[in-house]
């Protein structure tokens, strides 16, 4: 049970496996919020207090037109961007230098860089300004550079530095309008999903999770988080991550 109301919440790359999982956690934890949804191909939902619409990605005009429907009704209390890509169409992360490409940079600095600050651009205006508030994006333990201890995965590791920055930068700028307000990145584990699908093999027992158990640690994190923890990253089971 949330500690919080949030009347209004978007969750953006909701179709995707943790998106989804944390659109059916908040349904149920609030009840009388209702909970915008965002994916290239909507969802239709039971759910009444569900809204499954269509985003395009590439579109800066159809994101900044998401951010507004999400607020008609009201300004927004919490923003969670579940969107992000590490291997795509036989594109796999780099084992050494001999393995890096523009394109797989252009790639996955697109969807997991440049996307989500253009999300912040159009949805953290959208926040409420008198109470508390949090916007989060998903981002991955690897793109810390002092926990860098195997190298590799070069376009990856880095699109994830660059976000953890955006949402560094952004929380500085967004103290300036309202005080309350929190911008983290988090950590959530190893999901069992397509993205991890290749890597599972690596993964020690126990720490391959279901959709459903990062999505609810994930909320239990953000549920705990105060002013003080803005600007940083998390990890799924509340630890700060260093950049």
């Amino acid at each position: 049970m949330s500690n919080y109301q949030y009347d209004h919440i978007a969750v953006i790359g909701s179709s995707g496996a943790i998106g989804s999982a944390f659109v059916r956690q908040l349904a149920l934890a609030h009840p009388n919020g209702v909970i915008h949804a965002f994916s290239r191909e909507p969802t239709q939902y039971v759910q009444e207090n569900i809204r499954g619409y269509r985003i395009d990605y590439t579109d800066e005009a159809s994101i900044a037109e998401a951010a507004s429907c999400a607020a008609q009704q009201g300004p927004l209390d919490l923003v969670l961007v579940a969107s992000g890509i590490l291997h795509d169409n036989g594109m796999m992360p780099e084992k050494s230098l001999r393995d890096l490409s523009a394109e797989k940079f252009h790639h996955l600095f697109a969807v997991n860089t440049v996307l989500p600050a253009l999300i912040a651009k159009h949805f953290l205006p959208k926040l409420a300004k008198n109470r508390r508030v949090v916007f989060a994006a998903l981002s991955a333990r690897v793109g810390s550079i002092t926990d860098n201890q195997l190298g590799g995965w070069y376009a990856y590791r880095t699109s994830k530095a660059a976000l953890n920055m955006i949402i560094k930068t952004a929380s500085i700028e967004m103290a300036r309008r309202n005080k309350q307000a929190i911008i983290v990145s988090l950590h959530p584990g190893t999901v069992d999903s397509g993205l991890s699908k290749p890597f599972q093999a690596n993964v020690p027992e126990g720490k391959l999770f279901t959709p459903d158990y990062s999505a609810g640690k994930l909320l239990a994190v953000v549920d705990k988080l105060t002013t003080e923890d803005s600007g940083k990253h998390f990890a799924w089971d509340g630890q700060p991550i260093t950049f």
